[in-house]
This record gives C-alpha cells, sequence and structure tokens, in this order.
C-alpha cells in the first residue's frame, strides 16, 4: 500500500528542482515506489573532495534530497516539511561513476518522521546509510 499522501511524477520531481543545489550536483530522482524514493548522483568534479574521492558533503545532500522529497510526499495540502536532524556514516569510498540513494520511511508520523536513506555504489555496495528526521509543520505553524 503506497504512504504517499501526494501526487507526483518523477518528471515534476527532477522539474522542480532546477535551479537548485540538487539540479547543479546531477541530483535525479529515478523511482518511486509504493514505499520507497530513489535517487542517483554523479561522481565527478561536482561531487569529489580534494584527494579525489566523493564528498561526504555530497552523500549527505542526496540523503537529505531523498528523504525532504519523501516528506514532502507524505504530507498534505498546506504543510510543509523541513529537516531537523541528520546523521551519516561513510561506510566505502567512491572515486569514479554513479551512485545510488533510496529512501524508506522508518515513521511516518502527524508531526515528524524519520527517513532511512542508504547510498550505493555501481557495484551494489552500501558506502553510506543516513538518517534524516523531519518536522511537519501547518500553515498556522508557519505563521507563529
Amino acid at each position: 500500500m503506497p504512504i504517499w499522501k501526494r501526487t507526483a511524477t518523477l518528471a515534476q520531481m527532477n522539474h522542480r528542482s532546477q535551479g537548485t543545489l540538487v539540479a547543479h550536483l546531477g541530483i535525479s530522482f529515478t523511482l518511486l515506489g509504493e514505499d520507497v524514493l530513489e535517487a542517483t548522483m554523479p561522481v565527478d568534479e561536482r561531487t569529489r573532495q580534494p584527494f579525489g574521492l566523493l564528498h561526504g558533503g555530497a552523500s549527505v545532500t542526496l540523503a537529505e534530497t531523498l528523504g525532504s522529497m519523501a516528506g514532502y510526499l507524505c504530507s498534505e495540502e498546506d504543510e510543509t516539511v523541513v529537516g531537523l536532524e541528520i546523521n551519516a556514516n561513510h561506510l566505502r569510498a567512491v572515486r569514479e561513476g554513479v551512485v545510488r540513494g533510496i529512501c524508506r520511511a522508518m515513521h511516518v508520523g502527524r508531526t515528524h518522521q524519520v527517513w532511512q536513506i542508504e547510498i550505493f555504489d555501481a557495484q551494489q555496495r552500501l558506502c553510506c546509510t543516513s538518517r534524516l528526521t523531519t518536522s511537519v509543520l501547518s500553515a498556522r505553524a508557519k505563521e507563529c
């Protein structure tokens, strides 16, 4: 059973990212399943650190991008989702290719959500695991 409350397509999500850090890093949403959201990101001059490895901050950006979009898709009408906390464990270095992030809900509540994001290299080896906690704000809460 789908967990999403909003209707969106991959094209709409990718279009929404135009002109943002998400597009600048080459992040592209690739799968919207019943309970999973996936995106890819190239490992290139935009996402590598000075020593030639995938930058940990780029991995965290991919993770937060996935969790934030998933949170938005699980919100309703006038609600907004904002990140409260993110953590990441970098498990394997990546030098080239494309990484794929897979986002699944750990908890989707009325006022907060917790998302688990795993990032894999082209050989399907786990490179990073991250958890994002978001807060769901109503229009009334945004006015305060």
